[in-house]
């Protein structure tokens, strides 16, 4: 659920590579694959390899879903994403966004850093930390 897809839409492809696989307006008149400014968008399919994400807004989605009429917009969840090459997806998209726990390696041995996105909704980005050869 979030407050406005296009603008969601356009933070996660120009800061974190995702792509818009497709998008619904609000007349639900067909499928869109790109989103212009003349069309109000409620809902948005954007893919990063491996991972999609769909994105609804809010009054669609509480349309859609009367239960989630109480909910608010943000994080109660984190989103955890395992990616290849942490480094350099930190290097080319961290600077971009605001990252709330900086790259770093857990005790379970995972090199994760943390980001909130322009909903509020946290995402972990992950990948599985080398391990040092043993002679």
């Amino acid at each position: 659920m979030v407050r406005d897809v296009s603008k969601t839409v356009e933070f996660y492809c120009n800061n974190l590579g995702f792509q818009l696989i497709m998008a619904v307006p609000d007349t639900q008149d067909g499928i869109l694959t790109e989103i212009h400014q003349s069309r109000n968008v409620v809902y948005a399919l954007i893919g990063n390899g491996n991972v999609e994400i769909m994105l609804q807004s809010e009054e669609s989605l509480k349309s859609d879903l009367p239960a989630m009429a109480g909910i608010s917009i943000g994080a109660s969840v984190t989103l955890y994403i395992e990616i290849e090459d942490i480094g350099k997806f930190h290097a080319e998209n961290g600077p971009k966004v605001e990252v709330i726990k900086a790259l770093s390696t857990t005790w379970y041995g995972m090199n994760e850093f943390y980001i909130r996105d322009n909903n509020g909704y946290i995402l972990c980005f992950a990948e599985q930390a080398k391990q040092p050869d043993v002679p």
